[in-house]
């Protein structure tokens, strides 16, 4: 989500006139987009921006400074106290308006903050400015009504926003006619597309139904679901659409009922299995993804051996784990932080080398199995070789030259070597 929304601050920028440079020391203007999601996101958001306050930082040419994105609505002007230098906060429901904020810090040379809780203007998405030419990030609804008490999000991006469906529509026929082949539907929580505009009769699933359609595009692929959204229609909408990938990602959090609860994730574990057992019986070839917070506040080490038997029934295919982080105004927050740092770092160790086993596990049920990939780039490693990705986002590397890019191809895969794939 935040790449995409550095996408669009880039294209309102160039139909100003101005252009990305890749060089910090000679830039007229620098723009942190920032991500509250854990705390040493945000430490080295505050570490890198606080040494251009030093003497001896640009002394002839001192750039403009802008801090945006979720910790521009976490901290708001609070980030003037702590960061003096910086010129303006814009927070992620006011993207829109970047230029009209640079015009005023330029005019009164004051600094400006614009930092929304609602997202209530339609951003010109078709301006966005994207480097990747194949894959495209699309948004569908921002914000999220969930409220984990472990999460910033509702806090930073505000209740949940649907997109009006036809614009969706219009900016998947136009990145498709520019030779756009995949993409990504993005959203704090895509099942809930469309719930919060009944009037539309437009659902996840029907909008899925509609971006199939789209002669050029040939794989959609999207992110995030929650376990209470998901409904059986998305289930047999990513069965019976030949251009919806095989993947969901299905956040668990934590394999405890208790911890679930204090984590207000509004589902049982009996629940979410109960939605794995559903998804993988409707698509029997479904790649999974999951979070999983280890050291959530009270955790016992009898609790986490419960998330680390979850991972082994239902072996994702992709693993997200992290150690809790105390995130202020979130109601978890009230609580004391009480698994050590040290616990935490154990257990998250102990969960990727179980799933480096599981994962080990899956590529090699995958030998000698044919496997569609979309070929995205010539690699720099191995002359001969092009790479791309699976429908259900593995890596894979296979003979080929540049004519390829763009391509999909069937291949037979015959090894691997880590995490990518080696085919043929």
């Amino acid at each position: 989500m935040n790449e995409l929304d550095s996408e669009i601050m880039i294209g309102q920028l160039e139909q100003r006139g101005m252009h990305r440079i890749d060089d910090e020391e000679t830039a007229d203007l620098l723009i942190f987009n920032t991500c509250s999601i854990r705390d040493l996101a945000e430490r080295k958001v505050m570490g890198k921006v606080g040494r251009m306050a030093k003497p001896n930082y640009r002394k002839h040419h001192r750039p403009l400074i802008g801090i945006t994105g979720c910790m521009a609505n976490a901290k708001k002007e609070k980030l003037f106290q702590k960061l003096p230098h910086i010129d303006f906060v814009l927070g992620t429901n006011n993207i829109h308006d970047l230029n009209n904020v640079l015009d005023e810090v330029l005019s009164s040379g004051t600094k400006v903050f614009r930092t929304a809780d609602n997202f209530t203007h339609e951003l010109d998405y078709q301006s966005a400015k994207r480097d990747d030419k194949l894959k495209a990030h699309i948004s569908i609804i921002r914000g999220c009504d969930k409220f984990c008490t472990y999460c910033v999000v509702p806090y930073t991006r505000g209740p949940e926003v649907s997109r009006d469906p036809e614009s969706i529509v219009l900016e998947c026929q136009k990145l498709a006619l520019e030779g756009y082949k995949e993409i990504t539907l993005l959203g704090q929580n895509v099942n809930s597309y469309g719930k919060d505009k009944p009037e539309w009769n437009a659902l996840f699933h029907d909008l899925l139904y509609r971006l199939n359609d789209i002669d050029g595009i040939e794989r959609i692929h999207f992110m995030t679901s929650h376990p209470v959204d998901i409904t059986r229609e998305l289930m047999e909408a990513i069965r019976d659409l030949p251009k919806v990938c095989e993947f969901v990602h299905f956040p668990l959090q934590a394999g405890s009922n208790r911890i679930l609860r204090k984590m207000h994730r509004i589902y049982t574990l009996e629940q979410y299995l109960e939605k794995v057992a559903m998804l993988r019986e409707i698509v029997p070839n479904v790649a999974l993804g999951t979070d999983i917070i280890v050291g959530f506040p009270t955790e016992t080490d009898a609790e986490f051996e419960e998330t680390r038997r979850m991972l082994e029934e239902i072996k994702y295919d992709t693993l997200f784990a992290f150690g809790y982080s105390q995130r202020q105004g979130t109601p978890a927050a009230r609580w004391v932080d009480d698994v050590p740092e040290e616990i935490k770092q154990e257990r998250l160790q102990i969960l990727l080398k179980q799933q480096g086993g599981i994962d080990a596990a899956i590529r090699q049920k995958l030998l000698n199995t044919e496997m569609e990939i979309l070929i995205t780039e010539v690699s720099d490693r191995q002359p001969g070789f092009v790479k791309g990705r699976t429908r259900c986002w593995k890596n894979a590397i296979l003979p080929g030259d540049n004519s390829m890019i763009g391509t999909l191809k069937k291949i037979t895969i015959n090894g691997y070597s880590n995490q990518t794939l080696l085919g043929a």
